[in-house]
């Protein structure tokens, strides 16, 4: 489990690419404090296993799904990423519940600045804008975000100074894609909703919820 919000940017320092698997290679320093074999690592908003480790840098294998579903297929030697340790327990919770597992790739449509923040705005596939509401929660890239706003086939979030600087979310140019993770919470409720759906039995359902009081 993490929270988005990043820990440090590391730099790709070596990949080793089959057919369908990566091995990465991440130069860093601040997540290695109390790294151990085994540890999991989000890199782009991806949850890794380390599987070595020295004083400067990590190692992590990269199975063909997660090679598919992200955009880790892109990184080269130099690219820079988001890093994140796990949460500890008795950390603050300083994002929301982000699990490391990618719902899918976004496109960035447009960036525009606006003072010091700046609006971004990511296309998505069709059945992932379900999860979106203004104000919500998002993480692209890793990082925890607020969305702005939900359009037809897209959804903007605002970038503020310590996002731009402590993140590469910032860095990034119109074209470039990212890695998307709606809200846990919002695909769990779906989740519940959708498998209880004409079930005679019971289980949550508008229904039940507007008996319950939760509805008006």
């Amino acid at each position: 489990m993490f929270t988005g919000i990043i820990e440090e940017i590391g730099t790709i320092s070596a990949v080793k690419s089959s057919p369908n698997s990566l091995q990465l290679s991440i130069r860093c320093s601040k997540v290695l404090s109390d790294v151990k074999k085994g540890d999991s690592l989000a890199v782009n908003g991806v949850c890794l296993t380390v599987s070595d480790f020295s004083s400067n840098q990590f190692t992590a294998d990269v199975m063909p799904e997660t090679v598919k579903a992200t955009t880790l297929q892109a990184l080269r030697t130099g690219s820079l990423v988001n890093l994140e340790r796990a949460m500890a327990a008795n950390g603050r919770f300083g994002g929301h519940f982000v699990s490391g597992h990618v719902d899918g790739t976004g496109e960035i449509v447009s960036i525009r600045q606006k003072e010091n923040a700046i609006y971004m705005e990511i296309s998505v596939a069709a059945d992932l804008l379900t999860y979106f509401i203004p104000k919500g929660s998002v993480t692209v890239d890793g990082t925890s975000l607020t969305v702005f706003e939900v359009r037809q086939k897209s959804f903007i979030i605002s970038l503020i100074p310590v996002t731009q600087e402590d993140s590469i979310v910032g860095r990034k140019r119109a074209g470039d894609r990212v890695n998307v993770e709606c809200d846990m919470l919002a695909k769990y409720m779906e989740r519940l909703m959708t498998i209880n759906k004409g079930n005679p039995t019971g289980g949550l359902t508008m229904d039940t919820l507007a008996a319950s009081g939760f509805l008006s």
